[in-house]
């Protein structure tokens, strides 16, 4: 497992996704890309934060993902900026998804775009509901106190 860790190399994070969400479940998607895309992603100068995953049309999506342009390549090969990507799911997950949606009132939000060991760009998506800004506080202080404790056992010994 931890071989496969390594192996991931991140195009993307969203870090300020678990300080605003509830993560209920994470799964990985493959993303439909074309050639820039890809090359694009590969720089690290992607942005998930805005971005969001919803059904359309029976699809899965991911809406509002900014993946600049690739320089390298000639004006006429360039894609959309923030074009919607096709999320790739098999049909269980997919209908899994669907239920959460409809049922909790839950939100899929892309937690990192990365490519495993076989160089293939997945996205890690979490089903997600919104926290209150009393939660925020409450993680914010948890974390605080994580972080004080470590450095005291740290010093003691």
């Amino acid at each position: 497992m931890a071989a496969r860790e390594e192996a991931r190399k991140y195009a993307a994070q969203n870090r300020r996704a678990r300080f605003d969400y509830f993560i209920d479940d994470t799964l990985e998607a493959g993303i439909m890309l074309t050639g820039t895309e890809v090359k694009s992603l590969r720089t690290g100068k992607a942005s998930i934060n805005e971005s969001y995953a919803g059904i359309s049309k029976g699809e899965l999506f991911l809406f509002n993902a900014h993946i600049p342009e690739y320089l390298q390549a000639g004006r006429w090969l360039q894609h959309e900026i923030r074009r919607p990507r096709k999320l790739l799911l098999h049909k269980r997950e997919l209908a899994k998804l669907m239920m959460a949606l409809k049922t909790k009132g839950a939100t899929i939000i892309p937690m990192s775009v990365y490519f495993n060991d076989r160089g293939i760009a997945k996205v890690q998506l979490g089903l997600a509901t919104g926290k209150k800004q009393v939660d925020k506080r409450q993680s914010e202080k948890e974390r605080s106190w994580q972080r004080d404790k470590a450095r005291l056992m740290r010093d003691k010994g």
